[in-house]
């Protein structure tokens, strides 16, 4: 058996075709779903791109494999799913965005400062313990950029990497020299100076000026391709993991993707215009600067109707570009002769609140289309559901090496999903635990900021360590997470303390476990 991971950046479960949410046609992700697994009520481990990859790799919470915020690397002897099929002789191969190291943006290089300035315990422990003083990572944009980049055997369990690193669509890796060969240098040609047109109110949306058949997202589809081809002729098992930087923001699809959708179009989120008078103070004043898009382009801010709508409809664009260059995948593995016998999961690394209580795209908020992310696993004759079940981006490792009869991460934390597949019960587990940890804060919360979320089936209790800041919803009642509970029903707010207890504890006391175990 063999296993084909696919993993899109910052996708909201809700953004997929067959959820009937938004306008957006994702035919060839809608069949995987109805001939597979559906996991509704999945969550990332953290809602951050680099601790919840490294999640998705060791099956451990970010606190435990210590890649707990953007710009620290992931310790390279760590045991990974990849790493235990690679010792099994399986094939292991990574086509696209990794980001287990940094990328070298210059919002990643000041992280990386403010880790070790505020927390020098964990910058000992993630950087200087196994890289020494002087780290320069593999995935650095402009190492690539400058010439090809051949990454080390056994990267984290791949010894076949053909990398694309960033957003949008001026990234760099190993794409860039495939790119150069075809005529085009993505450094000049891509980014928002180069674009066919842009739109006035932020400067994340705009037409790219690569054509589709040379985007990077055309890249990840021709590799796996390639690579797919190459497997059905020797026979070997495989592992391809194949993973697109997209939707992440920037959201700059090719033109025939950009003007698949008019902004005009675009509904807005029932929950766009809440008065936000439960919830917390910092909040509060990000709604209050409605149309300001942050200076830091990752961070959380409020966009204007108009703002949302046109970052949606370049958004959607950029989705069904994914889900073709998905088709195109799910073709090879069909008409390979590959099918019965390859398991495939598609997942995303964390969603994007995305308009929903008026704000945009992540970082110290837990909102529900934040923190949950789509989880579908088909193929190999293993049927198909739909589960409410709460799952974790944690299960991920656990699930696919027993589904394949490979021997168990010793330090994984999460839970194989094969109980639920064979027909369990979907209430195998009470709470869900989601962690985030950033150096920085913000103006009325001051960092480091260290935020930790339990999920239920009655509730969502969200508490910011070192302050009084909770956000307690009881979702039986209040299912869009509209009034924060937390200050005015203790009886909840009691047994939200009592499973968040329950859980933290679960984590810490598994991390004895041997830590680069394998």
């Amino acid at each position: 058996m063999s296993i084909v991971v696919i993993v899109a950046d910052q996708l909201r479960d809700s953004h997929l075709g067959f959820r009937r949410m938004v306008p957006v046609r994702t035919p060839h992700i809608d069949r995987l779903a109805e001939s597979g697994h559906v996991f509704d009520r999945a969550y990332a481990a953290n809602p951050i791109c680099m601790p919840n990859r490294a999640t998705i790799m060791t099956g451990m919470w970010p606190s435990a494999h210590g890649l707990r915020t953007n710009g620290l690397p992931l310790d390279p002897r760590i045991g990974t799913f990849a790493r235990v099929l690679r010792s099994r002789g399986w094939r292991t191969a990574a086509v696209g965005k990794l980001h287990l190291q940094p990328m070298g943006y210059p919002y990643e290089d000041y992280q990386l400062d403010q880790i070790r300035a505020a927390m020098p315990a964990l910058w000992e422990r993630a950087v200087a313990g196994p890289f020494g003083e002087h780290f320069e990572s593999w995935e650095a944009f402009e190492r690539h950029a400058e010439g090809e980049l051949v990454l080390p055997p056994d990267y984290y369990g791949f010894d076949d990497v053909a990398l694309v690193v960033g957003h949008g669509d001026r990234v760099s890796g190993n794409y860039v020299k495939w790119a150069r060969a075809r005529g085009i240098d993505p450094r000049t040609v891509g980014g928002h100076e180069a674009a066919r047109s842009t739109y006035a109110g932020w400067n994340h949306v705009w037409e790219s000026s690569i054509p589709a058949e040379l985007h990077a997202t055309s890249y990840i589809a021709e590799e796996s391709v390639t690579r797919l081809q190459d497997y059905a002729r020797t026979g070997e098992e495989f592992l391809l993991f194949v993973s697109f930087p997209d939707p992440h923001h920037p959201f700059a699809p090719p033109s025939e993707y950009f003007h698949r959708h008019s902004p005009a179009d675009m509904p807005l989120p029932v929950t766009f215009d809440d008065d936000h008078a439960s919830s917390p103070d910092y909040i509060q004043q990000i709604v209050a600067r409605r149309g300001s898009p942050d200076i830091d382009p990752m961070m959380l801010w409020s966009p204007t109707a108009d703002q949302y709508r046109h970052a949606l409809a370049a958004e959607l664009g950029a989705i069904e570009f994914i889900d073709d260059a998905v088709g195109r995948i799910m073709s090879a593995i069909d008409g390979l002769g590959l099918a019965e016998d390859t398991l495939v999961l598609f997942t995303a690394d964390h969603g994007d609140v995305f308009g929903d209580h008026g704000l945009m795209l992540k970082h110290f908020t837990h909102y529900d289309p934040v923190i949950r992310v789509p989880l579908i696993l088909g193929g190999a004759g293993i049927g198909s559901g739909s589960h409410r079940a709460l799952a974790s981006s944690a299960d991920i490792a656990p699930t696919l090496l027993d589904l394949v009869g490979a021997p168990a991460l010793a330090a994984a934390q999460g839970r194989s999903l094969r109980p639920l597949l064979e027909g369990g019960s979907d209430s195998w587990r009470r709470a869900v635990l989601v962690e985030e940890d950033q150096p920085y804060g913000l103006e009325s919360l001051p960092g480091p900021v260290r935020l930790r979320t339990v999920v239920t089936d009655a509730l969502r209790y969200t508490r910011i360590s070192g302050t009084d800041v909770a956000e307690l919803y009881d979702l039986r009642a209040d299912r869009d997470e509209r009034v924060n509970v937390a200050a005015s029903d203790p009886d909840l707010r009691h047994e939200a303390d009592a499973v968040m207890v329950a859980e933290l504890m679960r984590v810490v006391d598994d991390s004895h476990v041997p830590f680069h175990a394998a």
